[in-house]
């Protein structure tokens, strides 16, 4: 069978490179997204064509999520694969960002970006580890999510606490919901202290992220 002139019949006007180089790219980044200039142009074709890759994924056991309120296009695997490995800073951070997230887009307007300072993560992983997380080690946390468009930076120096993040809608799906709640759950008590203003003991362990 000639499996290119097939698929080529399936996409009919829709030219097949750049349908390829958008799958990719979803399929490699995670997340496309209406706010970030990076992904502006990807998210609008596969808005257009959703049916098209709605199709192709479920081929490869994705569903194709799109929610057009957040701007946000998004896979997730029927299998339960395909997921990044996380260390559990990485996990920690995300789930800052997660939660600082919800609390300002509460404040905000549907069109108002959520804009939050690097010195607010190291001020809660300071309550929560009772420690002082260290500049590359932010940078490192900081620099994963932004390659998988999760945060942005709106100043140069990720690992500076005056430096600006932008939270992109991602934030919300970036955790499987059962990996959500297993990190909940195993830091909830330091979670508690840390709103309390208490102290919190080191920990070491892996997440993952869709």
């Amino acid at each position: 069978m000639d499996y290119d002139n097939s698929f080529e019949r399936i996409l009919g006007s829709v030219s097949k490179d750049k349908f390829r180089q958008n799958a990719n790219k979803l399929l490699n980044e995670c997340f496309m997204l209406k706010e970030c200039a990076d992904t502006k142009n990807s998210y609008y074709f596969i808005l257009k064509e959703k049916e098209l890759f709605s199709a192709y994924f479920d081929l490869l056991g994705y569903e194709l999520i799109i929610n057009e309120e957040y701007g946000l296009i998004a896979l997730n695997n029927s299998y339960g694969t395909g997921r990044i490995r996380l260390r559990l800073l990485d996990s920690i951070i995300l789930l800052f960002l997660r939660l600082i997230y919800i609390e300002e887009r509460k404040k905000l307007s549907q069109s108002e970006q959520v804009i939050v300072y690097v010195d607010e993560l190291y001020e809660r992983y300071r309550s929560l580890k009772n420690e002082r997380l260290k500049k590359p080690d932010m940078r490192s946390a900081l620099g994963l999510l932004k390659r998988y468009h999760i945060v942005f930076n709106l100043d140069s120096d990720m690992g500076n606490p005056d430096t600006r993040l932008q939270i992109y809608p991602s934030v919300i799906l970036a955790f499987d919901v059962g990996e959500l709640n297993k990190v909940y759950v195993e830091t909830k008590d330091k979670l508690d202290k840390y709103v309390n203003g208490g102290e919190a003991e080191n920990n070491a362990d892996e997440e993952d992220i869709d």
